[in-house]
């Protein structure tokens, strides 16, 4: 057994093989680390311009309604496949939300439930519509990020986010 460690959320994954995307924050492999190797960004002092702190006061309102979304949409699922899903999801969205907290030094605020649909075909097409607002803002922060950090965390969210897409149109 060995420890790998991400690099964008900074959590431990304990196995024989590095996994094949983060299974926290589903960040992808290459920011998968030997444990004595990484050096998560969480972990380290940036100094974030105002634009940056900005655009992460944003993502963690962004991913904390993601997440409360999703937990909805999990609680209305037609099928434990899609519940067990919408239940992932929600959970790296809060991790999303995690890491711009830690990177800001503050506490992630409280969850407030959302509403969603009771249809599954709604839901999909409402989580497309999320996870592509997701991708463009988080590329928008990426180029707008003046911290090669923040570039790099921003780029990443944004890999995660579309490969969400990609998962919800496997659904449809």
């Amino acid at each position: 057994m060995k420890t790998y460690i991400c690099e964008i959320c900074g959590d431990a994954y304990i196995g024989e093989e590095r996994p094949s995307d983060c299974p926290f924050c589903g960040a992808a492999k290459n920011f998968i680390k030997d444990g004595v190797e990484a050096r998560p960004f969480v972990n380290q002092v940036i100094e974030l311009s105002e634009l940056s702190r900005k655009n992460l006061e944003e993502t963690v309102q962004l991913e904390l309604h993601a997440n409360a979304v999703y937990l909805c949409m999990a609680g209305k699922a037609k099928t434990y496949e899609i519940k067990a899903m919408y239940k992932r999801i929600a959970k790296v969205e809060l991790e999303h939300a995690n890491i711009a907290c830690k990177l800001m030094k503050i506490a992630l605020p409280a969850v407030n439930p959302e509403l969603c649909s009771d249809e599954d075909a709604e839901n999909f097409a409402e989580t497309i519509k999320l996870e592509e607002n997701a991708t463009a803002l988080y590329a928008k922060f990426a180029k707008e990020a003046t911290e090669q950090e923040i570039k790099i965390i921003f780029t990443a969210l944004m890999q995660i986010e579309a490969s969400h897409i990609t998962l919800i149109k496997n659904y449809l």
